[in-house]
């Protein structure tokens, strides 16, 4: 039977509150300085715009042999144990409509991505990011601020009441970049079921 394995202990979850999704629906724009998300626990109300000027962030549509090389880099450094997608599962990706894979670029470079998932529950739309990456040789150029600020502008257009994320303690640039984005940290426990391999004959 399948075993539950609790995660490790250094992921903890938090999570942004929209106040109003007043904000724009172009696909590929850089994100208005001034912040939609309610002040909590002292944080300021407005975050820092970015610096790259040269750099954008467009939803993909389309699979095709640049999206796929992109991705044949930054997964690797995103995880060891889970093989790039092949041109199959990111066409899966690019075409539901609850999956928005987002790439970060200055000029013809691809420099990282993340998927946005918006989905509706009983209680309302929800929002998750997951599978943020950012290139190690662009890192610290506010890569991932701005995929950060187009998943949360996106999540709202869509009528999310909340954005959630998980982040490793230990990764403490990315998490302090989270609470400057107005996510606050969540008083919950995340758990993970991973089934067991079927058993062969």
């Amino acid at each position: 039977p399948p075993s539950f394995q609790p995660p490790k202990a250094a992921t903890s979850t938090v999570r942004v509150e929209p106040v109003t999704a007043g904000v724009g629906r172009a696909s590929q724009r850089r994100i208005p300085m001034a912040s939609p998300y309610r002040r909590r626990r002292g944080l300021a109300p407005t975050v820092p715009d970015m610096a790259n000027e040269s750099l954008s962030v467009i939803e993909c549509t389309t699979v095709d042999d640049e999206l796929l090389a992109a991705m044949q880099r930054l997964v690797p450094q995103l995880s060891s144990s889970s093989p790039p997608p092949d041109r199959t599962r990111l066409t899966e990706i690019v075409e539901s409509p609850a999956c928005h894979l987002l790439l970060a670029r200055d000029g013809s470079a691809v420099l990282g991505s993340m998927t946005l998932v918006v989905f509706p529950i009983p209680t309302g739309i929800r929002a998750w990011i997951e599978d943020v990456v950012v290139d190690s040789d662009a890192r610290g150029r506010g890569v991932g601020e701005a995929l950060n600020r187009r998943a949360i502008e996106m999540a709202l257009e869509r009528g999310a009441r909340t954005v959630d994320l998980t982040s490793r303690p230990k990764r403490e640039a990315a998490n302090r970049l989270y609470k400057r984005l107005g996510f606050v940290e969540r008083d919950t426990n995340v758990y993970r079921l991973v089934p067991e391999a079927p058993q062969g004959d």
